[in-house]
């Protein structure tokens, strides 16, 4: 079915085929909150599929742990189901096919992918639980969990965990892709589509990995470089923002001619894409922050403990030593 509109002065037919739209499935009704999310094989990603065997395999690998004695916490795994229902809910529902042709529900869809997503993966620990129930030694049994640790320390990996990657990366997830012919350019095939929503959750795993720091990670900042790292973006996030809402005319053309019917205004819808691109950034960012301080506490306290251990066991000697020590230079005094 074809949908008509004026052009240059002449009725120039549109052909859309209703039900498809760059080979990806688009619903054929209007979106409300009760067909948002529901099941649909054909709008399903590959996104979609792994997070149902990411469930999975978290869930054995948790039984395999609690099996021999050792347990894990309750809310990291909490956390590794919610990441993956975040990561179905915008890949495995008819959320996805409105994607494809609605500004706004696309612009959800990214800032779930590549903020909420991969914050939950990553406070659910996946690599720490992978080397505790990994088999170790020689041999093939314990080929994976040493490809892990090969991975975990190699050139490439402490290069795309590097800040000076990893920052630029997430930014330019936003200005390179949108203000740039490429949205358009993936948009139009099934496999470009599925390329750019693997790109936005790998970026978020990328950006706050090294932020979170609940795994073992290819390198390592401080808690106060760790905040930095993480206000870094804020501002190009929420310009960008802004900029998409005051826009005077369309940045992409992928949603140019949402379907008849439907009611809607693309460039009104645009600035809703634009405010959802603002807002999204403040959840987000308290919520690490807080994560990152009560780390930075924890941490603290350990060391206070620490301390005070090495002062039961050798009766204060440090102290002892240092009072000494300020002793004789008084006394050279």
């Amino acid at each position: 079915m074809g949908q008509w509109s004026r052009r240059s002065g002449r009725l120039e037919e549109i052909a859309v085929e209703h039900g498809h739209h760059g080979g990806m499935w688009v619903p054929q009704d209007p979106p409300t909150l009760g067909r948002m999310f529901l099941p649909h094989l054909d709008s399903w990603s590959v996104l979609a599929v792994l997070s149902i065997v990411g469930v999975v395999v978290y869930l054995a690998a948790v039984l395999r742990l609690r099996r021999s004695g050792v347990a894990w916490p309750w809310w990291r795994t909490l956390a590794w189901i919610a990441g993956a229902g975040s990561l179905f809910a915008v890949t495995g529902t008819w959320f996805n096919g409105y994607s494809m042709v609605i500004f706004s529900v696309h612009m959800a869809q990214h800032m779930v992918l590549s903020l909420i997503t991969p914050l939950l993966l990553l406070l659910a620990a996946p690599v720490t639980l992978a080397l505790r129930t990994l088999p170790r030694g020689h041999g093939a049994a314990g080929t994976p969990r040493a490809l892990l640790l090969g991975g975990l320390h190699s050139r490439f990996a402490r290069f795309v965990a590097h800040p000076l990657f990893s920052v630029p990366l997430f930014i330019a997830s936003l200005y390179g892709v949108y203000f740039t012919p490429l949205f358009d350019a993936l948009m139009k095939n099934a496999a470009g589509h599925q390329f750019m929503l693997a790109h936005f959750v790998v970026t978020g795993l990328l950006f706050f990995g090294p932020i979170v720091a609940q795994d073992p990670w290819p390198r390592t900042l401080s808690h106060p470089g760790r905040m930095i790292e993480l206000f870094l973006p804020v501002p190009f996030h929420a310009f960008f923002g802004v900029a998409i809402m005051m826009a005077g005319s369309l940045v992409v053309d992928s949603f140019a001619e949402p379907p008849a019917g439907w009611g809607v205004d693309p460039l009104g819808d645009q600035g809703v894409a634009g405010g959802i691109v603002w807002a999204f950034g403040e959840l987000p960012t308290v919520l690490v922050l807080a994560v990152v301080f009560f780390s930075w506490a924890r941490s603290d306290d350990r060391r206070a403990r620490t301390l005070d251990r090495a002062a039961d066991r050798d009766g204060d000697a440090e102290l002892a030593a240092y009072n000494a020590r300020l002793k004789a230079l008084a006394q050279r005094d």
